[in-house]
């Protein structure tokens, strides 16, 4: 016909040839990768790392692979992404901000446009189109830049404040909004602060509490929840947040296996992976522990799953599509 011939299905040739239509992307992410971070026992020689690890959900019990590294050693970075390219921002007093392509992640990450402040110790969350960076040390601040992932290379534009300055915070959101929780300034903290992007020009909102005040904790969610989990001082506690109804007060769900602070997480919309960590008032090297919550049945405890190839805490994560 004319504009040509379309094929659905399939359509195969007695000669030898077929021609099969490819199956679509997956819509939910199908792995996660863990940035950097810091290995060793704290405060006794520990290190900051480049090293990036992967880890297959589907196959969460094998050990993570090492892919290719960040374009620096760096730890209390933060992360967000799409389904197919993650990026990792500041980090140890930087403003750097490297990214991940999933389809050829055995490369070195890319430098992009910086954050519009050198800082650690922050937090992200994101959508489709862009990502927001919020808190973070020194200072601290309460300073949000946003990323726009098409014009990536441009410096991050400043939005609205958070509430209140804060570092060693949590990020967990949705296609609409992100919700910052937890950190420290001065004293560990229970507040949780949603930013709406539609609106990112004002201050973020404040809305019901964590179950308890904490720094150093993690986070992850899908389009309806957000689960904050561990903090100081190597707490195992874990709060969902259900977005439809944050004014409450977080509810403590099953805790982690076992509790550490500094960790990092990420996942997809039915689970959520919590890697690494450490306990800064025991001489002990960073854990390679991962645990799994998942989300359907999350009153359980956190199941423990293959571990990161190093241990490590002060890592970044994001979640998308393996290839």
């Amino acid at each position: 016909m004319p504009g040509g011939i379309t094929l659905n299905g399939g359509v195969s040739f007695s000669g030898g040839f077929t021609f099969t239509e490819a199956p679509p992307p997956p819509e939910d992410s199908t792995a996660a990768w863990f940035g950097a971070g810091t290995e060793g026992i704290p405060n006794v020689g520990a290190e900051s790392r480049s090293t990036v690890q992967r880890i297959i959900f589907a196959t969460d019990t094998a050990t993570a692979v090492v892919r290719g590294p960040l374009s620096s050693a760096r730890s209390y970075l933060a992360a967000a992404g799409t389904t197919t390219d993650g990026w990792f921002g500041g980090g140890s007093g930087l403003s750097t901000v490297d990214r991940i392509t999933y389809v050829t992640d055995t490369a070195t990450a890319s430098v992009r446009g910086p954050l519009s402040l050198a800082r650690s110790c922050l937090a992200a969350a994101g959508n489709t189109t862009d990502g927001w960076f919020g808190g973070g040390s020194p200072g601290p601040v309460s300073t949000v830049d946003r990323i726009t992932w098409a014009t990536d290379t441009a410096t991050a534009s400043v939005r609205g404040p958070l509430s209140a300055v804060r570092y060693l915070l949590a990020a967990a959101g949705n296609t609409t909004d992100g919700w910052f929780g937890g950190g420290y300034s001065p004293g560990p903290v229970s507040t949780v602060q949603r930013i709406t992007y539609a609106t990112d020009t004002d201050t973020a909102s404040v809305r019901g509490p964590l179950s308890l005040s904490r720094f150093g904790l993690a986070a992850a969610g899908n389009t309806t929840d957000g689960w904050f989990g561990g903090g100081a001082i190597a707490t195992s506690t874990v709060d969902r947040i259900t977005y439809a109804t944050d004014t409450a007060t977080a509810v403590v769900r099953g805790p982690f296996n076992t509790g550490y602070q500094r960790l990092g997480a990420t996942g997809n919309s039915t689970d959520g992976w919590f890697a690494g960590g450490c306990r800064l008032n025991a001489e002990m090297p960073s854990p390679s522990t991962i645990q799994r919550i998942t989300y359907a049945t999350d009153t359980a405890t956190a199941s423990v799953r293959g571990p990161l190839s190093a241990g490590r805490y002060a890592t970044g994560a994001a979640s998308g599509v393996h290839y």
